[in-house]
């Protein structure tokens, strides 16, 4: 019995678009069997790739297609984790603009292809590594100069309401809940608690 063949399709952001890598994918995969993600490459905390390798996923004579190795992962040391699993599990990994890694060839003769697709498999790997550091250093350059600037906006400074004393005396008392004291105020819940314990690891007031 033939094994199933999926496909992985992953951008950076929610801002980016998948339509390129899925319509490449479909060339090979059924649409339907296309899982995406649209989540940083830095590590593989991914829903739909971590369901790909899950109970329900991956399984030995399957093949899973992506469009090309950095849709796994940009990291070098996760990257190889990631080929040693497929292999272990007897999963077949294609990639798109790897050739090698689309040929079939005749019993026997699989190591020829195992070893130029590990030659030029360290080299992408590496080359997606660096590539996410330079996006990281550029990243960090750019705030600095906007922070330079006084542009660099950040995280808004969470700002205490004028009336959370009041709130947060009767929610204290258990007059009101945490709920209700989030609704008076104005504020999530998480902004709350974090008003809650500037309030009471503040100093007091001579």
């Amino acid at each position: 019995m033939a094994g199933k063949i999926l496909g992985y399709a992953r951008v950076s952001s929610k801002e980016q678009h998948l339509d390129r890598q899925i319509a490449e994918l479909e060339k090979y995969v059924a649409h339907e069997n296309i899982l995406v993600d649209k989540a940083s490459g830095k590590d593989l905390d991914r829903p739909s790739y971590q369901a790909l390798k899950g109970a329900l996923g991956l399984r030995k004579g399957d093949t899973l297609y992506v469009t090309s190795l950095d849709r796994l992962s940009r990291s070098k040391r996760d990257i190889k984790a990631e080929l040693e699993w497929f292999k272990a599990n007897q999963v077949t990994l294609r990639i798109l603009d790897l050739p090698t890694s689309m040929i079939e060839v005749p019993k026997g003769q699989e190591w020829i292809m195992e070893m130029i697709s590990n030659i030029l498999i360290e080299v992408l790997a590496s080359m997606a590594e660096q590539e996410r550091l330079t996006i990281r250093k550029r990243q960090a350059e750019g705030i600095a100069a906007a922070k330079t600037k006084g542009k660099y906006l950040g995280r808004p400074k969470l700002v205490t309401p004028t009336n959370f004393e009041e709130v947060y005396i009767r929610w204290k008392a258990k007059e009101i809940t945490a709920v209700k004291a989030t609704s008076v105020l104005g504020v999530s819940r998480s902004s709350f608690y974090k008003l809650v314990k500037l309030q009471e690891t503040a100093p007091e007031k001579c």
